[in-house]
């Protein structure tokens, strides 16, 4: 081998090993930062729980009657006075 070759094979391993280091700090760095989302998420859903518990019980409130849907008797308008209507309201066409 030349020393050409080994300085590129040196490289080429260098590179490597730098690569797996990045990619074992960055999967530390992923996993330390999904541990504090899920430590935060506990501590929010703690505080939730007990303020939950300390408040009196909510009473149920009635529902809104649901509007009155329109009559199968009316008619739909004629499909040309519907485009006239659009036209005039400034629609283009």
């Amino acid at each position: 081998m030349t020393k050409e070759d080994r300085d590129r094979a040196q490289a080429r391993m260098d590179k490597q090993t730098r690569a797996a280091q990045d990619a074992r700090s960055g999967k530390a760095d992923r996993d330390s930062a999904n541990k504090a989302v899920l430590d935060n998420m506990a501590k929010l859903r703690a505080l939730r729980l007990a303020r939950e518990a300390a408040e009196p019980p909510r009473v149920a409130t009635a529902k809104k009657a649901a509007p009155k849907k329109k009559k199968a008797d009316e008619p739909a308008p004629a499909l040309s006075d519907w485009l006239a209507s659009q036209q005039s309201g400034g629609r283009r066409t």
